[in-house]
């Protein structure tokens, strides 16, 4: 009996897990993931996959976990940089690029949180800490002169250098995607250097 709850026990971690890499998969594919498409993938029924996580979003948040890179690996290329232009730059690009390369996973979280806006904050991202961290040179001057103008400047950043802002453009302007990064790194670096030039 304890052998035969034990391999019961066994194979649901295998089914869990096995629903949890395939939706890693599709997330780093770019293709559109959705609760169908993943229990395919995983070889399991969609009524399985949906026994083990009551929605998408919550087998999104655990298969990319640990996926997401950290700002301080995000921004390497610029590490050697004072400069925040610079470093919003590139900070905007590689957030965009990453976007645009995972934008089937992308897309599902933000539905899902656009239907179910409690859960908002637990949707995974990287946008706030790309930003500070883009920022951190500022925290000693702007920062502290003016603490309001560097939370604004931020707030401003937050909706330029962001997956939604990209499928604005691409999706409802009808942009070319490398047209849609270049405006948006091209408006965030813009806004930043106004700011910086209004409190020199």
């Amino acid at each position: 009996m304890a052998q035969t709850t034990s391999g019961r026990v066994n194979q649901k971690t295998r089914t869990r897990n096995a629903i949890v890499r395939a939706a890693a998969e599709l997330s780093r594919s770019g293709r559109e993931v959705t609760m169908p498409e993943v229990a395919k993938a995983a070889l399991v029924s969609e009524a399985t996959a949906y026994r083990y996580f009551p929605d998408l979003l919550s087998l999104l948040r655990e298969a990319i976990a640990g996926q997401l890179p950290s700002p301080e690996e995000a921004l390497a290329p610029v590490a050697d940089s004072t400069d925040p232009v610079v470093r919003i730059a590139a900070a905007a690009e590689f957030l965009l690029r990453h976007v645009l390369s995972r934008q089937g996973v992308v897309r599902a979280m933000i539905s899902a949180t656009v239907v179910r806006p409690e859960q908002a904050q637990t949707r995974p991202g990287m946008r706030f800490g790309l930003i500070d961290y883009a920022l951190a040179p500022l925290a000693g001057t702007l920062g502290g002169r003016d603490p309001q103008a560097l939370a604004q400047l931020k707030n401003g950043l937050a909706v330029v250098v962001s997956a939604e802002a990209l499928f604005s453009l691409t999706d409802l302007y009808g942009m070319a995607p490398e047209a849609a990064i270049t405006s948006l790194v091209q408006t965030a670096t813009t806004l930043t250097r106004a700011v910086l030039n209004t409190q020199a």
